[in-house]
């Protein structure tokens, strides 16, 4: 499974979205109200386990982390980061 595809199943599975056709890659999570700041810091553990990252608080922003791409997107940098 890929970046992009296992983050939009977590957000889905863990914030009881109960259409998930209604969230779209580039949806505001928390401006769209899916996501709360509580929601925020369970997706940034998310990720560190799940993808073997370390995320610092200068790098929670809304554009890191605010939609399904921007935080595949966030991830693949920081992926590509520890490589290298």
């Amino acid at each position: 499974m890929d970046v992009q595809k296992r983050i939009r199943q977590f957000v889905v599975e863990n914030f009881y979205i109960a259409n998930p056709a209604e969230v779209a890659d580039d949806t505001l999570l928390v401006s769209n109200g899916y996501v709360d700041s509580t929601g925020m810091l369970e997706i940034i553990a998310f990720l560190e386990a799940e993808f073997g990252i370390r995320i610092s608080d200068s790098e929670t922003t809304p554009e890191n982390l605010e939609s399904i791409a921007r935080i595949a997107a966030f991830v693949g940098r920081k992926q590509g980061k520890s490589a290298a």
